[in-house]
């Protein structure tokens, strides 16, 4: 089929898991044309991701789907990773995930642990563009002002084409459109093949006194998959000989546990760790695990792919618009590549700790050591709270413009979040009404918080979308500001700019709007 004026659209979307999904909803709430396709025939049906951060939550409360995803989701209790010789057995070690198993100050939203095949239709349903379930990307040409993606529905036996202004590329770690624009990338690569089986058993016994999100075993995880029941099993499988799943479940288990397990489902897959050298490549960009992929342990890599969604999004709204020029989407890889890397490093860490926190149990029962003795954490209990990666990611790019003589801190390497107001970090949690926070004030537009709005109003002028949110004078100090200061916050939350005295000028806030949108001012 040749191209047709009616197949065109503002951004095609390759990829329908969490990111692609996501992207579709932000890019709709901006009043962007788009289109996403995905090679398989509907959602996945196995749990993959596992963990909701609390910063995912709080994109989430942002487009409305907080509740819904809370809905679905396991209750706070099981915001906890367990260590125990066999499911049945008492805890050797455990560590909360902060952020998820209780609230904290920091966020008005609390993270969640459920299984991505319960995110994915949540997601699905929120936004109303086009999905093509079936279609696979088999050519993609750039030219000048667009990009020619050719598409094959193999069990129809069709082809189509469609021109996009831009190609969003959220199709996983076997990224067909990284490799087909030769893009490389760096990092360790596959580490392990990994089996994931979904069965039914009566195990809740063995857990309900003691939840978790992850049991770690030393014969595999165990994970309750959904609040009404089920479960999933994985871990290293090099042979799985005559393929009976249910076998090698049941060994994983021991005698003790006395269930035949019924398997659903089962997948074999690569872990791998892997950050792309390039995240564009002219009017494609690639996001979630097509730029990088890490190891699960932690559960980052789906929700670094959110936030890659939610940086890039606002931006290429703002360049379809008009309202920002072209060069802004030059900011996306160097505010966006950086977090990957120190994300893939962190989860590595994540592995190493989980392995060495095995490594002395096994070493206890070589000793004789009982099994209900509680090792010593290799870790702290904020360990895997990771709240400076996850609300500490400071932006350093032309989209922030930094104080005086000062360039955005670098985050915290993990744990430790200390808020700020530095340009370049995201906006603080600061309560300015009932339930309704300084993170609610963004959206699809430019928020200049202030605790003295008609200080400022006479300056607002000018193509970009902005809104004037008053600030408590209570929180002022809170947000290094004075009583007529200023903080410019992008639609992603991080704050652009900060005035802690006053606007400087009459033209301070549009030269601001104009250098980090790329659009100066008329």
């Amino acid at each position: 089929m040749t191209y047709r004026g009616d197949a065109e659209v503002d951004v095609l979307i390759v990829g329908g898991g969490p990111v692609g999904l996501t992207a579709r909803v932000l890019l709709e709430r901006w009043g962007v044309r788009t289109l996403l396709v995905d090679k398989r025939r509907e959602l996945s049906p196995f749990p993959r991701s596992r963990l909701v951060n609390t910063r995912s939550m709080e994109i989430f409360r942002g487009l409305g789907l907080a509740d819904r995803i809370t809905a679905e989701a396991f209750g706070p209790e099981f915001g906890r990773i367990r260590f125990r010789d066999t499911l049945y057995d008492s805890d050797f070690a455990s560590a909360a995930i902060v952020g998820v198993d209780a609230p904290i100050p920091e966020s008005p939203v609390l993270g969640v642990v459920t299984s991505q095949d319960r995110l994915e239709p949540v997601l699905l349903a929120a936004a109303r563009s086009t999905v093509r379930f079936g279609s696979e990307l088999v050519g993609l040409a750039e030219e000048t002002d667009a990009v020619l993606a050719s598409l094959a529905d193999r069990e129809q036996g069709t082809r189509s084409e469609f021109r996009a202004r831009y190609v969003l590329a959220a199709d996983g770690a076997n990224s067909t459109v990284r490799q087909r624009l030769g893009i490389t990338t760096s990092g360790p690569g596959a580490i392990a093949e990994v089996a994931t089986v979904v069965f039914d058993a009566e195990l809740g016994d063995w857990c309900a006194a003691q939840p978790a999100g992850f049991y770690v075993t030393a014969h595999g995880g165990f994970l309750p998959l959904y609040p009404e029941g089920g479960w999933a099993w994985t871990d290293p499988v090099e042979d799985t000989g005559s393929g009976d799943w249910a076998a090698l479940v049941s060994r994983a288990l021991g005698p003790a546990a006395d269930v035949r397990p019924e398997v659903l489902r089962a997948q074999r897959w690569t872990v791998r760790a892997f950050v792309a050298d390039r995240f564009r490549h002219g009017r494609v960009l690639l996001a979630g695990d097509a730029a990088h992929t890490v190891p699960p342990a932690g559960g980052m890599g789906m929700n670094a792919g959110l936030a890659d969604a939610h940086n890039l999004c606002w931006k290429l709204a703002g360049v379809l618009r008009g309202w920002a020029g072209p060069d802004l989407l030059d900011t996306y890889e160097p505010e966006r590549q950086p977090v990957a890397r120190r994300t893939l490093r962190q989860a590595v860490a994540n592995t190493q700790l989980m392995f060495q926190a095995q490594r002395r149990r096994h070493e206890q029962l070589r000793a004789g050591q009982s099994a209900s003795e509680v090792i010593e954490l290799p870790w702290s209990e904020r360990y895997f709270a990771q709240l400076g990666l996850v609300l500490g990611v400071a932006y350093d790019s032309a989209a922030v413009l930094a104080d005086k003589g000062a360039r955005p801190d670098e985050p915290d390497p993990g744990t430790d979040y200390t808020p700020t107001t530095e340009p370049g970090h995201r906006m603080p949690h600061l309560w300015l009404a009932p339930e309704r926070s300084t993170l609610d004030a963004a959206g699809e537009w430019f928020t200049l918080l202030t605790a003295d709005p008609a200080h400022w109003e006479p300056h607002i002028a000018g193509p970009w979308p902005l809104r004037v949110e008053p600030l408590p004078k209570e929180h002022t100090e809170t947000c290094a500001l004075g009583l007529h200061g200023a903080l410019l916050v992008r639609p992603d939350g991080h704050i652009a700019a900060r005035w802690p005295g006053g606007s400087p000028g009459a033209a301070a806030l549009r030269q601001a709007l104009g250098a980090v949108t790329g659009r100066p001012p008329a």
